[in-house]
């Protein structure tokens, strides 16, 4: 007599387009292969790349069905063969390579690091991406410090306000562009400086700039070059709209380089321990049932979060 394999729910679509197309179905769950950890998901992140992959605007995971969901919280049910560090009951969160808005997924043990206790599995879902971009961009790439001028567009998003606490947690002097209605928001995190763009050009009311963060893409890539002083860097995070050439960049005599989040177990160790005193805070504008995944998508697609957006599981 065999035993039925457990099964699992997870968030996928068969088609590329709105958030109409995302359908709640039930599937096998997944095994742990070597070197792989089974998390049992409690709150999922919900960010701009999400929408892209739905919309076939950047096709990360070919054609589907497929299931998306990069920023994970969760506790281990199941370790697989040669993993060390992790055990099952551990909380952890992690960046994984899609399927995360499921009720379990598996990935590399490598690419999750345990959860701080502080912190509970809404806000660490809402981290990963967030903090691991923000954490490659101005501490691998930039090396920013003390007195280190950094500008930031979209400085309220779930990527910006992050990037903006740990550019002050290394000590720098922190200049963003949001809207007005964001300023009070940013302030409070610690912004030295803030512009509405959507009322002023940055570019005349921003100057001698070390590191600039582009999280929009487009022409504020070009326009920011104004911005910086001789071999100031630009750090770009949006890889699929730089709206100008590296070898551009460096004819002006700037530095050019581009970030997108990457697994680390190391980095978010270390973020860990940011999280977990309150040194950096992450902010969710909402957190939404897993079943109404569309309307995170639609939320995000609105325009105007603060923060994050978070699907949570249900029990």
């Amino acid at each position: 007599m065999t035993t039925a394999q457990p099964r699992t729910q997870v968030m996928t679509q068969h088609r590329f387009g709105g958030p109409e197309v995302l359908t709640l179905e039930e599937r096998p769950r997944p095994v742990p292969a070597a070197g792989e950890v089974l998390v049992r998901v409690r709150a999922a992140g919900v960010g701009p790349e999400d929408g892209q992959a739905r919309s076939g605007s950047a096709p990360v995971y070919g054609e589907p069905p497929f299931t998306l969901g990069r920023d994970v919280s969760g506790v281990v049910e199941e370790v697989g063969a040669e993993v060390v560090g992790l055990r099952a009951g551990d909380e952890v969160f992690g960046l994984v390579d899609g399927g995360g808005h499921a009720l379990h997924v598996t990935a590399p043990a490598g690419h999750f690091a345990v959860k701080p206790s502080t912190l509970d599995h809404v806000r660490a879902a809402a981290a990963p991406t967030a903090m691991l971009t923000a954490w490659q961009a101005l501490i691998d790439i930039a090396r920013v410090g003390p007195g280190t001028r950094v500008l930031i567009h979209a400085a309220a998003g779930g990527v910006g306000h992050a990037a903006v606490q740990l550019a002050k947690a290394e000590g720098a002097y922190v200049i963003g562009t949001a809207r007005a209605d964001d300023h009070a928001f940013l302030r409070d995190l610690g912004a030295d400086e803030l512009v509405d763009d959507t009322a002023t050009d940055f570019t005349t009311a921003v100057h001698d700039v070390e590191v600039a963060l582009d999280l929009v893409g487009g022409a504020y890539g070009p326009r920011t070059l104004g911005t910086l002083r001789p071999k100031g860097l630009l750090v770009c995070a949006v890889p699929g709209d730089l709206g100008l050439a590296p070898e551009e960049v460096e004819a002006r005599g700037m530095r050019f380089a581009i970030v997108q989040a990457e697994p680390s177990a190391d980095r978010l160790t270390k973020i860990a321990a940011l999280l977990a005193d309150d040194r950096i805070r992450l902010h969710v504008d909402a957190a939404l049932p897993f079943a109404e995944a569309a309307e995170a998508h639609e939320l995000g697609e609105a325009g105007g979060v603060k923060g994050g957006l978070v699907l949570v599981m249900p029990d």
